[in-house]
This record gives C-alpha cells, sequence and structure tokens, in this order.
C-alpha cells in the first residue's frame, strides 16, 4: 500500500529535519527519554519527529532548538554544498578492456571539492606518471590485483585491499604489479591532473 505523502512534507523533505534532530542528539550523546525530560515533549513525539513520522509544529522545534544551542535557521537554511555521485557497478563493467596502459573513470561530479576515479592499469604494461605536476596528493586504495609504484628510486607493490596515502613532491610511476589487471579507487583533491596515458 503506497503512503501518501502531504503538501507539507512534500515542501519539507528536502531540508531532511528528522534526519538533523536524531544527527543532533546523537551529537549531544542524548537518549530519546533524556531528550523528553530537557524539553518536556514526549519521547513518542520526539521518536515520531526524527523518523519523519510526524512534521513538527514551530513552537515545538523552537523548543528543541534551545537544548541543541541552535537556531531554527539549522532546519531550513538550504545547504551550501551538496554533491551526490553515484556509479552503478554495471556501468563500470560495461566499460571493458583497453589497449591503452591505464584508463581512467571519473566517479565524482566535475565541480566537486574530490576527485574520485577508478583507475584500470593493463597487465605487464609500462608504468605511466602518476601526475604531470610536481606534486602528489591523494589514496589510492588497491580493489583487484596489484599496483607498482615507483618513488624516488624506491618500488613498492600493493596488493588488493591495501591502501596509500600520497602528499610527495617527488615523481610517481604506477602500473599493473604483475600479469594481472590492477584495477584501483583514487581519491585525490580538485584539480589533480588525470594520469598520464
Amino acid at each position: 500500500m503506497a503512503k501518501t505523502v502531504s503538501k507539507a512534507q512534500w515542501s519539507l523533505e528536502p531540508y531532511s529535519i528528522g534526519l538533523k534532530l536524531r544527527s543532533l542528539r546523537a551529537n549531544k550523546r542524548l537518549t530519546l527519554s533524556r531528550l523528553a525530560a530537557e524539553t518536556g515533549l514526549s519521547t513518542a513525539l520526539l521518536s515520531k519527529l526524527e523518523t519523519d513520522r510526524m512534521i513538527p509544529t514551530l513552537p515545538t522545534l523552537a523548543t528543541i532548538c534551545r537544548v541543541y544551542g541552535v537556531g531554527l535557521g539549522h532546519f531550513f537554511s538550504d545547504p551550501a554544498r551538496h554533491s551526490l555521485s553515484i556509479t552503478r557497478k554495471a556501468h563500470l563493467e560495461g566499460l571493458g578492456r583497453t589497449s591503452r596502459p591505464a584508463r581512467s573513470t571519473p566517479l565524482s561530479a566535475d565541480y566537486a571539492r574530490l576527485n574520485a576515479q577508478l583507475i584500470s592499469f593493463e597487465p605487464e604494461a609500462p608504468a605511466t606518471t602518476l601526475s604531470q605536476s610536481s606534486e602528489t596528493s591523494g589514496v589510492f586504495y588497491v580493489l583487484e590485483g596489484k599496483l607498482r609504484l615507483e618513488a624516488g628510486g624506491v618500488e613498492e607493490v600493493l596488493e588488493a585491499g591495501d591502501c596509500v596515502c600520497i602528499d610527495t613532491e617527488l615523481p610517481i610511476g604506477w602500473g599493473a604489479g604483475d600479469k594481472h589487471r590492477c584495477r584501483v579507487l583514487a581519491v585525490m583533491p580538485t584539480g589533480w591532473p588525470k594520469p598520464v596515458d
């Protein structure tokens, strides 16, 4: 049976009031019963507000705001930044193999502050340069295969499940570490260049 949503619920849905209430309570480490004692509201009412089964009145919300030390604007201000980028497994599997030694698949929106990519290295291909700039920063998690990293005359081989955090001014070379394909989840600051093919 489909749940009918009132116009008020539909209008307030983007503000995630229930989620914000739960988050505030968790941050203060309060139980529902402790919050009820602080506000004079029932635990049943507070539970319904936190699970979006009831829309709070402004006086009720103002009472709760006093306990948490926030204003009503906390619940109704539009987020300054919100980016959610989903890449489905089927999309990644449909990309197939390539003759290039390394292929980068963007996983985040172009305007996000973080740049997330899935990078695939073909087996036995020569190492590619991680970055064209003199600085490299990021977190790289090996999903499949082995990753060979070269920096400052030192070579490291990371296996599936290994993670490396890099913040360096040295040039970095990387590629598949054996005769199998290697896939890496890479998260870097925006503006960081893509790997050199």
